[in-house]
């Protein structure tokens, strides 16, 4: 497979604090790749220095084969960003943004006004091109932005947190725009996400990042695969005793979560009943049991012993006493 992006012991430093931390990786041509983890944990910083606006600390990595610190300018001809932020004019209309994109990238004036049909049709908003982008929805703003960060046919696509507060029929809908670009238009797409459905449905392969570091990396599924098969939730007073109690042959592995054991083994559903009787027999009390199939979340847990709503509440903890840190 031919690689898009290369990464090789990218670090960024904020004074004391390491945004990421020493990370490598590459990334193959046409791949949906995802950048998986909680705000604060790197994800648009790495996007940032990969895009060329921001300068890494330490580490290198190429685009289209182009070094980010040697060719920015090339780097920046060769790939499309959509921001997590808007970044449309609101006063202009739907086709004026993509003109003036357009114009800025010196794209000839009759290829300018093809690729603006297209896209605009592609992202089913071509019956809206006269319209004030103001009178958009939030989900109609992104398609325009997507649209909008393919005009000058871009190699690569950043997508930071493309979906980020948007409703679920419209997020759902966006998805599949996000699939048709790789698979019919053979762009390379990186994406940040916390939402980790998005990135088990998009994503060929992603990388799970907390605190500047990559944690793991490989297919949705394989990381799934990883955990041992199924996992039981067993919520109890008595956490330690539940452990305690499970220790049985078909069980793969056993993980203690705050006042919740979860379990993985192999048909689940076959054994609660021999899980309950267990418990019973050895008087642990149980709140509650469940089963699920393992999640992206459950991967994310497994590796950090945090979901990644804990994670984000650390973050911001930390970035609280940074600051009060900076102000003395």
């Amino acid at each position: 497979m031919t690689v898009a992006l290369h990464i090789q012991n990218l670090t960024r430093r904020f004074n004391e604090l390491v945004a990421v931390d020493n990370i490598s990786f590459d990334i193959n041509k046409g791949e949906i790749f995802g950048l998986l983890g909680p705000n604060g944990a790197g994800k648009t910083t790495t996007l940032s220095m990969l895009s060329t606006m921001l300068t890494p600390t330490s580490g290198s990595a190429t685009v289209n084969g182009i070094d980010i610190g040697e060719d920015p300018d090339g780097v920046r001809r060769s790939i499309g960003i959509v921001f997590q932020d808007q970044s449309l004019d609101e006063e202009l209309t739907a086709w004026e943004n993509m003109d003036f994109h357009g114009r800025l990238y010196r794209i000839p004036a009759e290829m300018r006004k093809l690729r603006i049909m297209e896209l605009l049709n592609l992202v089913e908003l071509y019956d809206r091109r006269d319209d004030i982008v103001k009178t958009f929805s939030g989900g109609m703003r992104r398609r325009l932005e997507i649209a909008r960060g393919l005009l000058h046919h871009p190699l690569v696509l950043f997508l930071d947190e493309p979906t980020l507060g948007l409703d679920p029929q419209t997020r759902n809908h966006l998805w599949n725009y996000i699939a048709t670009l790789a698979r019919e238009k053979g762009i390379t797409i990186i994406l940040t996400t916390h939402y980790m459905e998005e990135a088990d449905r998009l994503c060929s392969r992603v990388a799970i990042i907390d605190h500047g570091k990559i944690i793991a990396i490989d297919t949705p599924e394989r990381l799934k695969d990883g955990l041992g098969g199924d996992l039981v939730t067993i919520r109890s007073p008595d956490p330690s005793g539940v452990a305690a109690a499970l220790n049985e042959p078909w069980i793969v592995k056993s993980e203690t979560h705050n006042d919740d054991v979860v379990v993985s083994l192999k048909n689940a559903d076959l054994y609660v009943s021999a899980i309950v009787t267990l418990l019973n027999n050895q008087k642990v009390p149980i709140t509650s049991i469940s089963i699920h199939k393992p999640t992206l979340e459950d991967v994310f847990l497994s590796f950090t012993g945090k979901t990644i709503r804990e994670q984000e509440a650390d973050h911001k903890e930390t970035m609280r006493t940074y600051k009060k840190m900076m102000r003395h």
